[in-house]
Parts: C-alpha cells; structure tokens; sequence
C-alpha cells in the first residue's frame, strides 16, 4: 500500500469549545441584558457570603486552586470526585478544574434535563450528557445548582498538609457562591505572547490581560497566541514570530485584543491571523467564524467538490486520470456523511471513496472535517494493489466513523444513528446542477447556439444555470463544497421529512416547560441538521423557524433535486445546443405573449392593481414587466380540462427561481405541513394569492440579478368553499372533501373591480383596500387547494425588482 500525500491541521481549539457564530451572539445578547451600563450597586451583584466582593472571592478561589494543586495528586483529586459522585475521567487539567471547582463551591447536582455531568466551561457550566444518539444535551447555567450536603473527603485528603482549607469549605452554607455574571475576563485560562512594535507598549498591554484573567509569556511555547503588528510581518518577522510560526502557533494582530476586551469575549483568533498565507498550507476562516457577507461571498465562489454519487472528489484530481468510483456487485463505494452536534460544537463532514483509474491500482480516498474550514481538514490518498484489502479498509472507515455495518445500509438502508457518530447522507445517481448547470461563461454561447424562440432561450438559460441554484442553497446555509445536497435520494428527502414531521407533532403536544422543553427544541434540532448539512446550524426556537428553515428547505433542496435531474451535466460545450435538450426533457409547451395581445394587457392590469412595494430591510422594490410566458405542461391539467371545474379563480403564486423549474416539470405540490405560521397554516395544500404583492416576496433569483418569475394559474376551488381568518386546527376534512379554502387577510382586493376572463375564470383584479380582518394571521388573501390537480400554471411572469426612489442617470 502507497499513500499519495495527506493533509491535516490541528483545530484552532478543542472540539468541545468551539461555539457556533449564533450561540457566541446569543451568549453576548445575554451577557448584555444582564449587566448594567451603570457600575452596579455592591448590596446587588458584587456582594456574596458576609459582604465580600466577587473580585474578593475569585481572588481567594486563586489562592485556594494554587494550594490544592501544590499539595493533592491527581490520584487524591480523582478520589474526591468519584466520593461526591462527579466524573473523574478525562484529561488532568480538567480533573483539577473539576475538584478546585467541587471543594471550594461545592458538588455540582446532576443536569436537571439529562441527568448528564455538568462542567465548568470558562464562562458558564455545561453539560457533557446526551438527549439521544442525535444530540448532544446543551443545557448551560452561570448558577449550577449544587449538593446542600457537607463535601465528601478521602482519608488520603484529610491527612493531606490543606486539610484544614478544605474543610473551611465542606459546610454548604459557608461555601462562596460563583459569579459568573460580573466575573467577565475574555483571557482566563490564555497565556498570550507579545512581539514588535504594537500600537501601545507591551507593559500596557501585559497590565490590560493581567486584568482580564490572561498571562503575558516572553516565550512562545505553549501560549495561545502570539500578538503581532503588521509591520512585523512586512519587515520579515522577529525570531519570536518565526518560532510560533515553525510551532503552529497562531500569530494575530493587536486587533484581536482589543475587539476580545470591548466584545467581553475571546474572538476566534483564525479571523484575526496575519501570517497564514505564508505558509505552505495557509490556513482560511471558517465560514462559522466570518461574517455572513464574507461567508455569502465565499459560498458562491466555492466550486462543488462532490456532485453526485458516481462523482469522484475534486481533491483527488484522479478525474483527469479517467478515475471512476469503483463498483462491485451493484454497490457504488462512495459515501458522504455529516455530523452536527451542538452541545459539542461539532458541525463536521466526512467524505470516503474508493476509485478505480485506468491501469492502475484502486485509490481509497478519505476526508473529514468541519463544514466551511476546508484548509484545516484531515485528508489522504492511498493507493492499493490488492482490491479485496481496499474494500475491507474502506468497510472498516466506514464502520468505524458511523459505529454501523457498509452492506446493510448499502443494499436495505438499515441505519442506526449513534451518539457522535457520522450519519450517511444517501446521495443519489446523477450530478448536482451546482456543478452540471450552465456555468457563466457558457451563458451566451448556449442561447446563441439555440433552435428555440430567443426569449424562451432565454428563459431557458436561467433556469438552466448554476447561478440561482447556488444562491438558493447558500441563502438557505445549505450549500457545502463537500456534500451535494442537491443531488440526494427520494429515501433520504423522505427521511427528513418523517423527522421534521415528528418534530412539529412534538412542538405541537409540548408539555414541558423551561429547560425540559428547551431540550426538545435542541434535540430535534440537531437531528434536523444532521440529515440536511448546513453551514450555519443553530437550535431552532419557534414556529416560524422551522417554516423558514426546515420546511422550506426541505422543498427547495426537494425541487432543485428534480431540477439536477433535468439539467444533467452542462459542463461541456455548448455547440450541440443543451439548452433545446433540456427543453424537450421539461415536457412543457413556453411560448412569449405579444405585448398587443388582450392576455398581455390583462396580466399586465392585474399586477399593477395588487401589487405593493416589496420592503427588504429599509429598501422597497417596485416591479417592471419585462415579458410573459404562456405556459402549457404534460405534467399539469390541460386548460380543456380546468375550464369544466366549478368555481375557477386566476391567482398569483410565488415562488423561488430555484423551484420553477419543477414546477413547470411536474406542477405544484402541497406545503410539506402544517405550522401555526403563514404559508404553512393551511396544511399540505397548494396556496396562491390574488394578490401579486404576495407572490413577489419569493421571487429574487440570484445577489446579483434583479430578475424575478411570478406564477399565474387557475385553481379551482371545487363546489363548496370555506373563508376562514385563522388557521384551521384539522385539514383533513378539506383534503377529503376536496374542499377550498380562503384565507380572508387584512388586506384585499376590491371586489367590485372583479371580472370575468374567459370560460366562467374570476380575476380578482382589484385595488388593495383594508379589509376589516385586522386580527387575521395574512396580509393578503390567500386561497388554498388540496388537490393538484385543481390547479394549472398558465403564465410565468418574468420582473424586474426595481429599488423604489432611484433614478438611473443614462447620460454619457
């Protein structure tokens, strides 16, 4: 066996420290609500047991650890812990902070959610337990509650030279109380290293990380980091910073100190790094340490490394060899997994293929790493002369980074999830559009080289391109390099749809409260972001959350699914004009409206009249027509038929640029489920608007296009409709009787400018006045179907979004 190469890079810190960018702003929001612009009043916060100040008792808990580390062994400390009943394994360091914890305030109590250990974690304790093999507990408290029992001590301890000191602690009621609120030193626990000329001198700067609970070291080994000025760099560095360089320790600018004491918490020190494009293996920002724009900016750029299941990882570079994905007995060896973990702050991926190049051996490639931090991942390439021993390594990865059998899950999907342990993303056959859509410059050369109408080339070429896609999937934080969630399985889509469903029937029987029901919020979360990898995952708190983060998601990445199927590999040239391909495969007659045309006019009315400025932020957006399309799908009722339904209404519906495509392949589907929340409140129907306002929220394509589509269909809302103002508690009866309903807004269309278009179809082309229903949940007017097969797209509506109040000057 040969090994090509590997790369792997120490994490910044461990594992178990690491905070996502939301729970650091969480934590900060809570910090802030706490503490007072006001010096606070001693008799308040600063006073604890007989009138000392929290500065006196961390003072005399500074003096008590220095003891008992000078005079207990480690052995006598793990001692204490097991007769108390607390953990006594892991690491020393963290056995001593346990035991100083445990004898100065007391034996922490069991986690009240889990029942897991709880820990001391810098600013506040956490515990280490588990909810269930998804996720991790992610109880915290700066006030853990504690054994009102005397402290349990060893006959080692009692006969050691701090006998004495401890028992002054062993009655709970002379313990200190730790006050973690005003105790706020963003550089306890660092020893920090100072190096050139900085912007203050080192004896301020050694003073100001004295005072936040830092140590300042005239060596560089062993420390946190090393603090540096730019100039430094530039002039070649001192042998201070090239010895921290040659040592892996990190080098960051004077910055870092100052946002740490005005933010009251350590920055990530990879945001702050002045050194790292110097080395050879130059060491990038993680997305989950950047700032959103940056990490937007980033995302798009990201070229797909996997694009589907017969994909080989563009790391290996074995594609320009010929590589394949090996297959043996009707089994693909390639696998991608995830893993999320919050309670440990682990977001990671995990990519292992075994690849076949022509007239060489197998190569087994393997990749783990957190998600957004591609320089800083474990990776290798080894080479195997013996097939039978690179299928049984790649069995024994598999086994060993998800604790289950290769067969079962290959051939019958039979997997148990298991505590810290990887689960298969289960991608499918076919390349992801990320990577198979029409790439920027093949935009023009397409539609050029196109049989079709040029504005339905076009229309094509959108819908076509990787740009929406990608926008899609990052907007969304669903957008990895190393895992095409683009390009996954109905088994696996149905998986996450089972677990989301099993989530919001627990939110909606919720009978725990506090921390008991935080739990579950946290728990399914974290199984929600181990089936659908983000960039960005977080604990889902509300209603509205799951509606905009899972639900929706969950149809996007569902439709752009279908849209990668489509679309195929474009990649290639674009002579042979891929995009009257396609065309044929959607199944779906497009065809441009003349501007003169009485159906032109008609929509063009319609929108004017129920349409308002779209407000994103502090910016409104009016809309400008720019062409329409007739539209006619295989996929969808013919107009024949939708004419001999009762009740038949023409209604806007919104929709993403990413999703059209499927809609135009295989029609609208019902909303994924019901949430007390707008779009989702009326259950798994088809819902659309007369109002074009509504519509046009959804409609963006892409950061940098101002383009948008609004969808016209005919729905028919069957014999009987039903107006209601809230959403209905059971759907089911609707869905049966085939009932519709409309859902009456604050807003509606003035019924008196109604008319009738052709074939007994209502267009509901009415000013927007109040409509008397200023309690309802909906701005607009909303009609909801349950039986696609009552509705057909008939028009696309291709906009402009146009930022209210800015004149373009044309001028030269």
């Amino acid at each position: 066996m040969k090994v090509h190469g590997t790369r792997s890079h120490a994490r910044a810190a461990e594992e178990d420290k690491v905070l996502t960018r939301k729970q650091k702003a969480a934590e900060s929001n809570e910090q802030e609500a706490v503490q007072s612009p006001k010096k606070p009043k001693p008799e308040n916060h600063n006073t604890q047991i007989n009138g000392r100040s929290a500065d006196e008792i961390a003072a005399e808990f500074e003096e008590f650890s220095k003891a008992i580390r000078e005079h207990l062994s480690i052995q006598q400390m793990r001692e204490i812990l097991e007769a108390n009943g607390q953990d006594s394994s892991g690491p020393v360091f963290d056995i001593i902070s346990r035991c100083q914890d445990l004898l100065f305030y007391g034996p922490l109590e069991r986690c009240p959610v889990c029942n897991g250990n709880l820990e001391y974690a810098r600013t506040r304790y956490k515990c280490t337990g588990f909810y269930s093999e998804w996720s991790s507990c992610t109880f915290s408290t700066k006030d853990p509650p504690r054994k009102q029992e005397p402290t349990k001590l060893p006959d080692s301890v009692l006969k050691s030279p701090v006998a004495d000191l401890i028992k002054k602690y062993q009655d709970p009621s002379r313990r200190p109380r730790r006050n973690l609120v005003i105790i706020n030193k963003p550089f306890t626990g660092m020893v920090i290293s100072l190096t050139g000329r900085l912007s203050r001198t080192h004896d301020y700067w050694r003073k100001e990380i004295e005072k936040h609970g830092g140590k300042v070291s005239n060596s560089v080994i062993g420390v946190t980091c090393l603090v540096a000025s730019q100039a430094e760099r530039e002039r070649g560095g001192s042998f201070k910073l090239a010895e921290a360089m040659e040592r892996g320790v990190p080098v960051v600018s004077e910055a870092w100190l100052i946002d740490s004491i005005q933010k009251k918490d350590p920055q990530p020190l990879e945001a702050y790094d002045i050194v790292s494009d110097l080395l050879v293996d130059g060491k990038g920002i993680p997305w989950n340490k950047q700032d959103p724009r940056e990490e937007a900016f980033e995302s798009l750029t990201t070229e797909l490394k996997v694009f589907g299941k017969r994909g080989v990882h563009k790391d290996t570079k074995l594609q320009e060899k010929g590589g394949k994905i090996f297959e043996e007995d009707g089994i693909l060896y390639n696998c991608a997994f995830n893993l999320c973990d919050l309670g440990r702050g682990l977001n990671d991926y995990c990519v292992l293929q075994l690849i076949s190049v022509p007239g060489s051996c197998l190569h087994l490639f393997y990749k783990k790493g957190r998600v957004g931090d591609d320089p800083n991942a474990e990776e290798s390439l080894e080479e195997w002369e013996n097939m039978d021993n690179a299928v049984k390594e790649f069995v024994r990865l598999f086994e060993e980074v998800t604790g289950n059998e290769f067969e079962p899950w290959e051939r019958e999907k039979k997997f148990q999830k298991k505590p810290l342990k990887f689960y298969p993303v289960d991608m499918d056959d076919g390349v992801e559009v990320r990577h198979g859509g029409l790439r920027l410059r093949q935009l023009g050369a397409a539609v050029a080289h196109c049989k079709l109408d040029p504005l339905v080339a076009n229309f094509m070429k959108v819908l076509y391109s990787q740009g929406i896609y990608k926008y899609a999937l990052m907007e969304m934080g669903y957008d990895p390099a190393d895992l095409p969630i683009g390009m996954v399985t109905t088994f696996h889509l149905k998986k996450c749809e089972e677990v989301l469903q099993e989530f919001i029937d627990k939110v909606k029987s919720l009978k725990e409260t506090g921390h008991k029901a935080e739990a579950v919020w946290s728990d399914y979360s974290q199984r929600w972001f181990n089936l659908m990898q983000s960039t960005r995952p977080f604990i889902l708190r509300n209603c509205q959350e799951i509606a905009d983060h899972a639900a929706a998601a969950l149809e996007t990445v569902r439709d752009i699914t279908v849209a990668s199927h489509i679309i195929g590999d474009m990649s290639g040239p674009t002579l042979d004009d891929p995009l009257s391909d396609r065309y044929q495969k959607l199944g779906c007659s497009i065809s441009p409206l003349d501007k003169g045309t009485d159906d032109y006019k008609m929509i063009q009315k319609y929108l004017d009249r129920t349409y308002e400025p779209v407000k994103v932020g502090d910016i409104e957006y009016d809309v400008t027509v720019e062409r329409i399309f007739a539209v006619e799908s295989n996929a969808l009722p013919s107009y024949d038929e939708i004419k001999k339904l009762p009740n038949k209404v023409l209604v806007w519906c919104g929709t993403r640029s990413s999703n059209l495509l499927r809609h135009l392949h295989q029609g609208f589907l019902p909303a994924i489920c019901q949430l007390p929340v707008r779009s989702y409140m009326f259950g798994p129907a088809i819902v659309c608007s007369d109002a074009a306002a509504e519509a046009a929220r959804y409609g963006f394509t892409a950061v940098d296009r101002p383009e948008g589509f609004l969808v016209l269909a005919i729905a028919s809302l069957g014999n009987q409709v039903m107006e209601a103002k809230k959403a209905p508690e059971d759907t089911k009866a609707f869905q049966d009787k085939k009932i519709g309903v409309k859902g009456l807004g604050r807003t509606k269309t003035d019924e008196s400018e109604y008319f009738i278009w052709k074939d007994d179809i209502k267009v509901p082309c009415g000013r927007l006045v109040p409509s008397g229903h200023q309690d309802s949940p909906i701005e607009y007017n909303e009609y909801a179907v349950y039986d696609p097969k009552l509705v057909s797209i008939r028009f696309v509506v291709e906009v402009k979004y146009d930022e209210k109040g800015v004149v373009m000057d044309t001028e030269e």
